[in-house]
């Protein structure tokens, strides 16, 4: 086991509560099973209403910066937050007694940040990629991808050391980024099954959600195209066929939704199809463990923490054969794979779960045991540690020149009630210091004050916005926590 105790700055844009994608998560455990080894790790991340600018979170030191940044586009908050970032990390590294000895950043979010601050500092950077630009969207196809895709690849060649989660992400990397096998360190997400082993009220959460005698199919993910749902919503009519009596709950947010509950309307099971939102820890647990199959139907996915989630609290589960989710997963015997991007195999594979449950038992048990044996966050710092450790022998990264382009987040081809949501977002409209009037947002995205009104209305009966008046009487709004939540979705 690794005995150094090193002093890491680790650089997340999403950090509980906030919690956008799996990063939030990844990084709490993560820095979370380091503290415990006997590290000390200092947390930078972007503020968040009700949360403190500094805090400890079980031994973690979490600092907190001011994001709320007004921004004509999402890529231009992006680079705006990174040099805040940045002077928050220079702030708390200047005022540590002790040096710190690594720098380790999250995904490509952060990685102006990171490099500005390696840069300052002549540290070495260990650098997590969660997923890229070209794996989410097959391809690079748009001015906004290549600037994200040659983000990836400037953190990438900045980087001493590549951790990822899977041996499909470090296949993706190497042949996306061209780096030297060596350099790239696979090691697995985790996640801490003892949160998951605690009793439940599941007939509580299944009256919330279903009928007496129903069964409850369950996805846990963003409502992004490349996580699947829209496969799920296809399966939904093919299930029901041979099962009438299953509803399906879908966890989340996302740029999707609206189009998912169209399709359910459309198949006509819209009577059987839930769509919660985002709910808060306490009842995905309860979720999860009330389901009788937990489903995850990506078409692109580096790791699948939420298919791991869904294992530790002894739910059966049913994964596309892709990416990490073919490597989590053991056909038959912690689960059900089925075909990518395939109604009718997801269907089969659910209804397989659902009309054996002698079955569904034993596939739940297997994985359970798996979970805590394969999947232990102690181990998986100790894996980390290593990494810090040879990144610190490894000779320095020469700096290179980096200017990225910031083209417009093309706000036309999403619907309008998203366009308000992720305009409040980049002006930084989260407080009613920075709330905005229905006049200025009918300028900035032309749209007219009318339907900008009617737009707005709809967000606070969903309350996603809240507004207030000031001191001359004009309206304003701004985001809720929920807003931030559903903004914040679509990007990650």
């Amino acid at each position: 086991m690794p005995s150094e105790k090193f002093s890491v700055l680790m650089l997340s844009w999403e950090f509980p509560p906030r919690i956008v994608g799996g990063i939030s998560s990844h990084v709490n455990d993560l820095s979370s099973a380091l503290t415990r080894k006997g590290m000390t790790v200092h947390v930078v991340t972007c503020d968040f209403p009700g949360t403190p600018e500094y805090e400890q979170i079980n031994g973690v030191h979490v600092y907190r910066f001011n994001s709320k940044i007004p921004s004509y586009s999402f890529l231009s908050w992006i680079f705006s937050m990174n040099q805040n970032m940045a002077e928050k990390a220079i702030d708390v590294i200047n005022s540590q007694n002790e040096n710190i000895d690594i720098i380790h950043a999250h995904d490509w979010l952060v990685a102006n940040a990171a490099t500005k601050v390696k840069d300052a500092y002549g540290k070495p950077l260990v650098s997590t990629i969660h997923a890229t630009e070209n794996g989410r969207r097959g391809g690079i196809h748009s001015d906004c991808q290549r600037t994200i895709n040659e983000v990836e690849r400037h953190l990438v060649s900045q980087s001493s050391k590549v951790i990822c989660c899977s041996n499909f992400m470090a296949g993706q990397i190497f042949e996306t980024f061209n780096i030297p096998r060596e350099k790239l360190y696979v090691i697995r997400n985790g996640v801490n099954a003892s949160k998951f082993d605690i009793k439940v009220d599941t007939q509580s959460i299944r009256r919330r959600y279903v009928k007496p005698n129903e069964k409850m199919v369950v996805y846990v993910g963003r409502l992004v195209h490349e996580k699947g749902v829209h496969v799920l919503i296809g399966a939904v009519p093919k299930v029901l066929s041979v099962l009438p009596n299953v509803s399906f709950v879908i966890v989340g947010e996302g740029g999707m939704k609206e189009y998912l509950s169209k399709e359910a309307w459309d198949f006509g099971v819209a009577h059987r199809v839930f769509f919660t939102g985002f709910v808060d820890e306490k009842t995905l647990i309860s979720i999860y463990k009330a389901s009788d199959v937990a489903v995850f139907p990506s078409l692109y996915e580096p790791f699948g923490i939420t298919a791991l989630e869904a294992m530790a609290a002894k739910a059966p589960v049913v994964v596309s054969d892709t990416g990490g989710l073919a490597e989590i997963v053991e056909h038959d015997k912690t689960g059900v794979k089925v075909y990518t991007d395939n109604s009718d195999s997801l269907a089969w594979g659910i209804l397989k779960v659902l009309q054996n449950q002698s079955f569904a038992n034993t596939i739940r048990e297997n994985a359970y045991q798996k979970v805590v044996k394969d999947y232990d966050w102690n181990r998986i710092a100790d894996e980390t540690t290593e990494v810090y450790r040879q990144a610190m022998q490894a000779a320095p990264v020469p700096r290179l020149k980096f200017d990225a382009c910031l083209p417009l987040f093309e706000f036309d081809q999403y619907p309008e009630e998203l366009r308000i949501l992720v305009l409040l977002h980049i002006l930084g409209a989260v407080d009613s210091e920075y709330a905005k009037s229905a006049k200025e947002l009918s300028d900035m995205l032309g749209i007219r004050i009318e339907d900008v009104k009617r737009l707005l209305q709809r967000l606070l009966d969903l309350e996603y916005v809240v507004t207030f008046r000031d001191s001359l009487r004009r309206l304003l709004y701004y985001l809720t926590k929920q807003g931030i939540i559903k903004a914040c979705s679509f990007f990650s």
